[in-house]
């Protein structure tokens, strides 16, 4: 986690697209970040931040509101002027978990916000301590079978990707796995290197200088397609579950109403700035993926992702604790 907080301040980014030049002058755009600095989302929004920052047409600043899985951050952006001027920085957790798990949701990700990009997606891995005896996901699915009241695993909280990405895999593998979700990522490493849970599920940039120093094994991406950084990796489909298949996105939203032409000079500024390829390498090196789309593909990413963990909440039961 420190590796992440970091490494956005260590990143010297060339000038942004002048697609914002038209822009008031001394207005300021607030990416809104459901989450405390740290982790992808705010990595991203800070990154993107000081792009658009550059161009002098306007400013642009990262705005942190932690809490209520995401709720906070959702519901202020949704009250905000629908000019393009406060967007949320979300991630699947809230267009796609949220709705399925919450059945008093506040927001619809697409009646109250407008989509403007899908900008990246990005690559978790189910890992394990160093002391476990498991060495590959096959491994740890027949230890979670034999093992007395099972393996746990630790989440950043209920309704995570990381909750869901092992309820998927309980449900493919027949796997005994127990949830204990904790308050977030800067819990759930710890957690998983002192022994205290079994298993955990994080972000490969997270993950990574653990596994290279030897205090952990990551052992399959959840995602459908291998990380090129660590092609040596199979992914849960390749280990053996193909269903175990799940896309992590991270994109921007603005609120309903907000004009079409703001939409589509905001995703082409935004667009250009995560294009540079020194922005796109550093992102690879986080394990983020550069997807840059257009605001109709982010619409129907959303609609996708939405239907999927509905049907993954109904088949496996998953509650919020």
């Amino acid at each position: 986690m420190k590796l992440l907080v970091l490494m956005f301040a260590l990143f010297a980014l060339p000038a942004a697209s002048p697609a914002f030049s038209q822009a008031p002058a001394g207005r300021t755009t607030r990416l809104v970040v459901p989450f405390p600095p740290g982790g992808a989302p705010d990595v991203l929004a800070r990154m993107v931040a000081a792009r658009l920052s550059e161009t002098g047409g306007i400013a642009s600043i990262v705005d942190n509101r932690p809490g209520a899985n995401g709720v906070i951050a959702a519901e202020h952006v949704m009250k905000s002027p629908p000019d393009g001027q406060t967007l949320f920085m979300a991630d699947t957790g809230h267009y796609g978990i949220n709705p399925a798990l919450r059945a008093n949701l506040p927001y619809s990700p697409l009646k109250d916000f407008a989509p403007v990009i899908e900008a990246t997606k990005s690559q978790l891995y189910i890992s394990v301590g160093n002391a476990s005896p498991a060495n590959t996901l096959q491994e740890l699915v027949a230890l979670s079978k034999s093992k007395p009241g099972g393996l746990t695993y630790g989440s950043s909280g209920s309704g995570s990707v990381a909750h869901l990405a092992m309820e998927l895999l309980r449900l493919e593998s027949g796997g005994n796995f127990v949830h204990v979700p904790y308050k977030g990522v800067a819990q759930v490493v710890p957690a998983l290197l002192s022994g205290e849970v079994d298993v955990s599920v994080g972000g490969a940039g997270t993950l990574l200088p653990h596994q290279k120093a030897g205090k952990l094994r990551m052992l399959a991406a959840v995602n459908p397609d291998r990380w090129i950084t660590m092609p040596q990796l199979p992914t849960a489909a390749e280990a053996g579950f193909p269903g175990v298949k799940m896309d992590i996105s991270i994109g921007l939203l603005a609120p309903a109403g907000t004009p079409p032409e703001v939409i589509n000079r905001l995703n082409s500024a935004v667009a250009a700035a995560l294009r540079v390829p020194e922005m796109s390498e550093k992102l690879s090196s986080l394990g983020i993926d550069v997807i840059a789309g257009t605001p109709a593909q982010f619409a129907d990413s959303i609609r996708r992702q939405m239907d999927a963990y509905a049907r993954l909440v109904k088949a496996s039961g998953a509650k919020v604790d």
